[in-house]
């Protein structure tokens, strides 16, 4: 039976429709028909008559559903639509919530919760403080006091996640509230880009001009905003050194570009090294600058200034020094060209990248180095690398350059167990592209349920992993700690992982590479692939 109520936002009579209906419908002008989620109890009651141009995304675990999400928004550049199970289920979701957060990735949380009738008795799989749970790893987080306003809750929090800096919102449903009658809501044009004020742009561009040897320090921001291009002119207008930001999640200037000046260390004294010579640091959609170790010292070489550029207020204001600009990346690049005019300079050295690894040895184990060398000798040069392999971070550095937007992604929170699942929803986010989810074995097994959603949807990814049979990052990092090259790590070694099997476990075909002469090959098989497939090379 139709029922209709005086809309008092516009004086007007207007149907109602249930909470159900008002969602999906607000859902579909968002764009976001993909409902990533691993279901319980407390959610069933949305998916009933579930419409026919949604799609269920499954994840085996929810960590693995916010990871699928998060590679599609980025790949989609629009929110993706997650809903999740009550209290434990986002839990387990938390670990990715936090990733997506350091990712700023749009995403709109849904998570079940148990009928309001019963909340008062401390029910079974009810969530205590519901919307706090989450915090402080989402932008915004809510149960709605009223079924009536579950809609316009999921509109705020889709506004909110897609505002720069992007990021992860949670609205907290209990079950009964789907069947309940209110008034549809409709999406509006909602306006995100900042332009910088004149007065502070005015300022960054005579400090570019005036500069004698400026660096730009480039971060995930650039390649997020659409920015690419722009970044590449302003280098070559200001014959600027280029540098990567530490622990970037994205790839923001082409690696064999003649300006391109390689990768800054999360390390304070290391920075202040790399940039040394530089009268000028352009922080460019980048932290200045992210640290992982304890540092001494200045935060900038002797004589050099400090100007940045960013979307996120929160960066701007604990930077440690120098003049900022809060806005969209692409829009502030855009006004900045139209303003700078710097002197002719002359082109600064190139950076010198390591030289070619020979072939390993007959019966010897593979190295990191000649792997990723091959890897980067067969991928066309716009197939996508999502990475979790910390270990081989540097050496993937050195010898698996990256070449256009769009075609890197990793975890910029150091969390593990994101950038298999990522990958299928990258996959999924860009139909056709030929995908490569490059993963360390230690990395693999905090998500390797992400197989089972990739043979489901007939994703063409190429999975490696990088087994060396344990945690090798910590190995590294120990020593900063004070152990010696030999020193026992207790809880880091791996044995007897067997990822072949663990694939076909799931239903994906798998091979196990440990001689020089089946690598090519294997690699070539998972490029041609119509469906995924999942390599295993035993590594050094």
């Amino acid at each position: 039976m139709q029922q209709q109520v005086v809309d008092t936002r516009n004086d007007t009579v207007t149907e109602t429709v249930t909470v159900r209906e008002a969602v999906f419908r607000l859902l579909r002008e968002f764009g976001m028909t993909s409902v990533f989620g691993n279901p319980g109890s407390t959610e069933l009651p949305m998916f009933m008559d579930f419409p026919e141009d949604f799609r269920y995304v499954l994840g085996l675990q929810e960590c693995v559903v916010v990871a699928m999400a998060d590679g599609h928004a980025q790949a989609t550049h629009n929110a993706a639509f997650i809903n999740l199970h009550s209290a434990a289920g986002v839990g387990h979701a938390m670990g990715n919530i936090f990733t997506a957060y350091r990712n700023q990735t749009p995403l709109v949380i849904t998570a079940g919760q148990q009928a309001r009738s019963i909340l008062p008795f401390e029910p079974f799989l009810g969530s205590t403080q519901a919307a706090e749970l989450p915090r402080p790893y989402v932008k915004w987080s809510v149960e709605p006091a009223r079924a009536e306003d579950v809609p316009l809750a999921i509109a705020r929090a889709y506004y909110i996640a897609m505002t720069p800096p992007r990021g992860p919102v949670l609205v907290s449903i209990p079950s009964d509230d789907w069947a309940v009658r209110t008034l549809p809501v409709a999406a509006r044009q909602v306006s995100r880009a900042l332009r910088p004020d004149p007065e502070t742009l005015a300022a960054i561009a005579n400090a570019l001009d005036a500069a004698r040897a400026p660096a730009i320090v480039v971060g995930a921001a650039v390649d997020r905003d659409g920015a690419w291009a722009e970044a590449v002119e302003l280098a070559e207008r200001h014959q600027a050194r280029v540098y990567v930001a530490p622990m970037s999640g994205r790839c923001s200037f082409p690696e064999d570009h003649p300006l391109w000046a390689g990768f800054l260390p999360a390390m304070r004294e290391r920075i202040v090294e790399r940039l040394a010579g530089h009268d000028l640091v352009f922080a460019l959609g980048a932290p200045a600058f992210t640290y992982h170790v304890e540092g001494n010292g200045p935060h900038l070489p002797e004589g050099a200034a400090l100007v940045q550029m960013t979307d996120d207020p929160q960066v701007a204001a604990w930077a440690p020094t120098g003049t900022a600009a809060i806005c969209s990346i692409r829009l502030g690049l855009v006004d900045l060209l139209a303003q700078s005019a710097p002197p002719q300079r002359p082109a600064p050295p190139t950076h010198v990248r390591p030289g070619r690894v020979a072939e390993p040895p007959a019966g010897e184990r593979l190295s990191v180095d000649w792997v990723l060398q091959t890897l980067s000798d067969v991928r066309p040069r716009d197939s996508i690398v999502v990475e979790e392999a910390p270990s081989a971070r540097s050496t993937m550095h050195g010898h698996l350059p990256i070449f256009a937007s769009e075609t890197f992604y990793t975890m910029a929170s150091g969390g593990l167990g994101w950038s298999l699942p990522a990958a299928v929803g990258v996959a999924l986010g860009k139909p056709g592209t030929r995908v490569i989810a490059l993963i360390g074995d230690g990395s693999a097994m905090y998500a390797i349920q992400a197989l089972w959603s990739a043979v489901r949807l007939g994703l063409p990814i190429m999975v490696v992993i990088l087994n060396n049979r344990r945690y090798a990052a910590l190995h590294e990092f120990a020593r900063i700690f004070g152990y010696r090259h030999d020193d026992p790590v207790p809880g880091t070694d791996l044995p007897d992982l067997d990822f072949v099997g663990l694939a076909a476990a799931q239903g994906m075909r798998g091979l196990r590479v440990d001689r020089a002469e089946a690598l090519r090959p294997a690699l070539m098989e998972g490029l041609q692939s119509s469906g995924p497939l999942l390599i295993e090379v035993e590594v050094r």
